[in-house]
């Protein structure tokens, strides 16, 4: 890989777009440049990422640097199909967000050598489970859950403060929330009423206990249907910054936990790697075909049927109640002129075991 080469990555999900730019071989240090660009409401997923792609390039021209290469990572095939049309014939390279992980966690030596890994990746949008091999960077198995998501934080947050007779919008709660990754303890205020209310750590750790408990035994059943046990658990996204939530994972799931200091930023480092080795084209994982085995596999363990009956029933409740909340946000707001109201979310529920 040729160095001192001003590359960008970009990351693409439903909330936005987030983008580095820096040269290919320093993806670990401080970038040159970054920046978020949240997704309007019924904006298409295109459209943040090219905003963030403009943005990074002025900022590279008032510097009297060229970007030679640009990849973004997609979470899905939709994603992919969607900015690969907007891109017209402009050079990109489209990238499996799960293999931009897997390559920056690489390059800094957080992957082990062998065996494989749980990606467990906790957006603004949802919760995407992925079951990778490290060696061959294949996806042994994945899920998506809507269930648990920093969206869904943010609406139990302003429901909790609302309780307390503090109303906020969503960008204030968001900022509450990211607040008390670092903070234990803060004010919030309601610049109305003059209300106040203090929230902790531990409030939001309760709020969020049920929709953890849940996405443990989402991994868990991920791990059994595999078959393979994994070597360490990666927690990814900007909602596993809080403390609370890492130490509660790291307590349910009986897994080495592999944790970077930016972890909503290891997809967009990891498409600056690969963006300087292939300029133009997609790059996509394989998946482990119906029936193979890896070295390191297990035996099946059953999971007892009580115990999935009383997932799901977490999964469903926790899921309606955000549900819910979403919904009267919703319909309380009004959407801004020539816009479109958000959809109703999603709620994903894992299939029902025949045990």
């Amino acid at each position: 890989m040729e160095s001192m080469v001003l590359v960008l990555g970009v990351s693409a999900g439903a909330g936005g777009a987030r983008a580095v730019l820096t040269h290919s071989d320093q993806p670990h240090l401080p970038p040159i440049d970054h920046c978020e660009i949240p997704r309007r409401a019924g904006g298409g997923v295109e459209e943040p990422v090219f905003e963030a792609i403009r943005q990074m390039r002025r900022s590279a021209d008032r510097r009297g640097e060229l970007v030679t290469g640009a990849a973004v990572t997609c979470r899905c095939p939709l994603h992919a199909d969607s900015i690969r049309a907007s891109a017209g014939d402009k050079p990109l390279t489209l990238v499996d967000e799960p293999l931009a992980q897997l390559r920056y966690l690489r390059f800094t030596g957080q992957l082990p050598d062998s065996g494989s890994v749980i990606l467990y990746d906790l957006g603004a949008s949802g919760l995407t489970i992925t079951h990778a091999d490290c060696r061959t960077n294949a996806v042994l198995s994945s899920k998506r859950s809507t269930v648990l998501s920093g969206d869904g934080y943010d609406a139990l947050l302003r429901w909790q403060l609302a309780r307390g007779g503090v109303l906020t919008d969503n960008r204030t709660s968001r900022r509450h929330r990211e607040a008390l990754s670092s903070a234990r303890v803060i004010t919030a205020m309601d610049d109305t009423s003059g209300g106040r209310a203090v929230i902790t750590r531990s409030d939001l750790a309760e709020l969020c206990s049920a929709g953890i408990h849940h996405s443990a035994s989402f991994v868990r059943q991920l791990i059994v249907e595999s078959g393979i046990r994994p070597q360490g658990l990666v927690l990814l996204g900007g909602c596993t910054r809080n403390p609370s939530v890492r130490a509660e994972l790291a307590e349910l799931i009986d897994l080495p936990v592999i944790y970077d200091p930016e972890p909503e930023y290891v997809s967009a480092r990891g498409a600056v790697l690969l963006a300087a080795q292939r300029r133009t084209g997609d790059v996509r994982m394989a998946r482990l075909r119906a029936g193979a085995t890896l070295p390191g596999a297990m035996t099946p363990a059953t999971v007892g049927r009580r115990k999935v009956i009383a997932a799901v029933a977490v999964t469903v409740a926790l899921g309606a109640t955000i549900a819910g909340l979403l919904a009267m946000e919703r319909n309380s707001a009004r959407t801004p002129e020539g816009g479109i109201a958000p959809t109703q979310i999603e709620v994903g529920t894992p299939p029902l075991s025949s045990n």
